[in-house]
This record gives structure tokens, C-alpha cells and sequence, in this order.
């Protein structure tokens, strides 16, 4: 099993609730950037397309690569967050 950084286990952690974009497990700050310019300035507008994709992450993945030119371990990173904060959440 993987290791997880230290903003997956806080963002994980705790309820979302206005947080940025940027806040999300695998989106920095050019990718964050990348995002906002689309309108998905806060976690929860990505959480949104999250849910939109039924929580699938492999289509997640897709979607944040073309969206914003995430590579595979950015992208993956990031679904795994959204994933686990689903399921300590909702």
C-alpha cells in the first residue's frame, strides 16, 4: 500500500469546507491555477465533478488529466483524496 503526503491526510481529515482548490492531494499551484482559470476554483466545484462521474476514479483521473494537464500520479493522488473524503463524509 501507498503512503499518503501530509495534505492527503489533512484534507482527508476534516470537513471540506471552503477550502481551495489548491488544497486537494496532488493539485498545486500550476495545476491549481489551470483549474480555477475553468471555474473549479474550490475543492469542493472538483468534489462536485467527482460526484458528477459517479465517483469513478479512472474517469476522474481522465477528466483532471484533459482539464487541467495533470500527469497520472497528480491525477490518481488527487481521486484517492476526494475518494477517501467521500467515504469518511458522505
Amino acid at each position: 500500500m501507498s503512503t499518503t503526503s501530509q495534505k492527503h491526510r489533512d484534507f482527508v481529515g476534516e470537513p471540506m469546507g471552503d477550502k481551495p482548490v489548491t488544497a486537494l492531494s496532488g493539485i498545486g499551484e500550476t495545476l491549481g491555477k489551470k483549474l480555477v482559470e475553468q471555474g473549479f476554483d474550490k475543492a469542493y466545484v472538483v468534489l462536485g465533478q467527482f460526484l458528477l462521474l459517479r465517483k469513478d476514479s479512472e474517469m476522474f483521473t481522465d477528466w483532471l488529466k484533459d482539464a487541467s494537464g495533470a500527469n497520472s500520479r497528480q491525477a490518481g493522488s488527487c481521486a484517492q483524496c476526494l475518494k477517501e473524503w467521500c467515504d469518511a463524509f458522505l
